[in-house]
């Protein structure tokens, strides 16, 4: 695009008061900011009562495969979204070698499908990072995955690593991070990842460390010991010299109800300190996940062939049952299991497993006249633990006190597969603006977008981005604040967003007046030396 944003209400993500001006474009770059009506160019766009900010950044985004698989991508360029940040949760596709990859693909499954046909042309992180680079809808970014990673060095197996395979997992963490990776994520709800110790994690961060890449952790508890897991990733930063970033930052489940406060005064207690430390969230309350992630991590120890032959085993069936529903297992975030908060949400065999999606396991059993455990272990078997879940474990006012803080950023946690996936995939940036702004009040729309756009570009060292200012990259959404909103819904999860008109990509259109223009001018966006 070369042309001019004319008249429009700037909110350049600095945090600082709107004003009106006109913005100018040419090739990826915004090259003239001035007073309203001032500038000329091949193209005018009258953004006149409308919103002018920097593209909004997914800070937690499960888009890994699903943005080569559907290039158009509109779950992520309808809300305005022009960066992602991907390899989350210590697990997706790269580094790994033909069978880490077959076992990442069967784990994940649930998560992000795993396409027929699809052409798996890379192994290594600088060449994922290049399939990326020949045409997304949307700029991507790429932490390292400790899973991932720990399954290439290590196995499956729920044991230390010996000083070889650590020495082995820092080389390629190395030279993942060399070859453009932004930082690592771990996922220690999720085996292999859960099987690392504070010591490991310590060790690897001080690779990301001394590449000026950040760690983001999906934390070992999100329920009754999650004060404790956050407190362990405050240590690894504050041991490893490495930046924290806290993924999908919540108190879930019954027994963190109103404890918002405990864990952002542990986060201000460290940045007090010194600590560099920001988080993310996600503006609803129910998570989501794969169904087989609840499992105790014992039963998934030796990957996917080995969980399945637990599963088929009737005197395991009582042991994992128990640890479930009375012990409360790790992989459950050590609370006993509701299994009337666990909605089936995914299948992979619709023929057979379609009548579960959108019912609680507790209802599916009912219905069936037979036990949750027994629905639990039958859809896990019959679907390879192909299926995914939504567990309804938040509480608003957690919600909306975590997302005040000002060390937060927005991230989506949006998986795209599935029957009736989670509306945050699709409606996470326009509900912050729309409910929380407009209808709530919770943040001003300035200090909302700063959240959205230029903290998160701060986290990830890209000076040029996050920010409308002379000179920055082009990465722009026009919206409407009277009307921006989410309709995506649990029932209607793949509904695109309404008020948001014009998005730009590297100075490229990717949505205008609200329809997807089938450019894919996004890219790889490489860790800065």
């Amino acid at each position: 695009m070369d042309g001019v944003f004319e008249g429009a209400t700037v909110v350049d993500g600095s945090g600082a008061p709107r004003y009106r001006a006109d913005v100018a474009v040419a090739g990826e770059r915004i090259t003239e900011i001035a007073a309203p009506g001032t500038l000329g160019g091949r193209e005018v766009v009258d953004a006149d009562g409308l919103v002018l900010a920097p593209g909004f950044i997914d800070m937690h985004s499960h888009s890994d495969l699903q943005i080569l698989a559907e290039p158009d991508h509109l779950a992520k360029v309808s809300q305005g979204v022009t960066l992602e940040v991907l390899g989350q949760d210590g697990l997706s596709y790269a580094p790994v070698d033909d069978a880490t990859l077959a076992a990442v693909r069967a784990q994940i499954a649930g998560w992000n499908d795993d396409p027929p046909g699809f052409d798996w042309n890379w192994r290594g992180v600088g060449e994922y990072l290049d399939r990326l680079d020949a045409g997304i809808a949307v700029n991507a970014a790429y932490l390292v995955p400790h899973g991932t990673l720990r399954m290439l060095c290590v196995g499956h197996d729920d044991r230390p690593a010996t000083g070889a395979e650590l020495d082995r997992m820092r080389r390629v963490l190395a030279e993942s991070l060399d070859e453009g990776a932004v930082g690592m994520s771990s996922g220690l709800t999720y085996t292999p990842g859960m099987y690392a110790s504070e010591a490991e994690l310590t060790e690897l961060c001080r690779v990301v460390a001394a590449h000026g890449g950040f760690h983001s952790p999906h934390h070992r508890s999100y329920g009754a010991g999650a004060l404790t897991a956050y407190a362990e990733m405050i240590e690894v930063s504050r041991a490893s010299g490495c930046p924290l970033h806290l993924a999908h930052a919540t108190m879930n489940f019954e027994v963190n109800r109103g404890r918002a406060g405990d864990l952002l005064g542990l986060v201000d207690s460290a940045l007090h300190a010194g600590a560099d430390i920001t988080l993310d969230s996600y503006p609803y309350l129910p998570g989501a996940t794969s169904l087989h992630a609840l499992l105790p991590s014992w039963v998934a120890e030796g990957g996917v062939e080995a969980t399945l032959e637990r599963l088929r085993d009737p005197e395991l069936r009582v042991r994992i049952r128990h640890d479930m529903e009375v012990s409360g297992s790790d992989g459950c975030h050590g609370v006993p299991i509701d299994w009337s908060a666990i909605e089936i949400n995914g299948v992979r065999d619709a023929e057979r497993n379609g009548h579960l999606v959108g019912l609680s396991i507790a209802e599916s059993a009912r219905r069936t006249g037979t036990t949750p455990g027994e629905v639990f272990f039958e859809v896990l078997l019959s679907e390879r633990l192909g299926t995914s879940c939504l567990m309804h474990v938040g509480h608003e006012e957690n919600v909306r006190a975590i997302m005040r803080h000002p060390a937060h950023t927005g991230g989506s946690d949006g998986l795209l597969v599935g029957d009736r996936p989670h509306p945050r995939a699709w409606g996470t940036f326009p509900r912050y603006l729309g409910h929380y702004v407009r209808e709530l009040g919770v943040l001003s729309l300035e200090e909302c977008v700063q959240h959205l756009t230029s903290r998160p570009a701060d986290r990830l060292r890209l000076p040029d981005r996050g920010r409308v200012r002379e000179g920055a990259i082009a990465d722009l959404v026009l919206f409407d604040p009277d009307t921006i909103a989410d309709t995506a819904t649990f029932d209607r999860p793949r509904s695109t967003a309404t008020g948001v008109h014009r998005v730009l990509v590297n100075g490229v259109p990717v949505l205008d007046s609200g329809r997807r223009t089938g450019a894919l001018p996004g890219r790889a966006v490489r860790r800065t030396p």
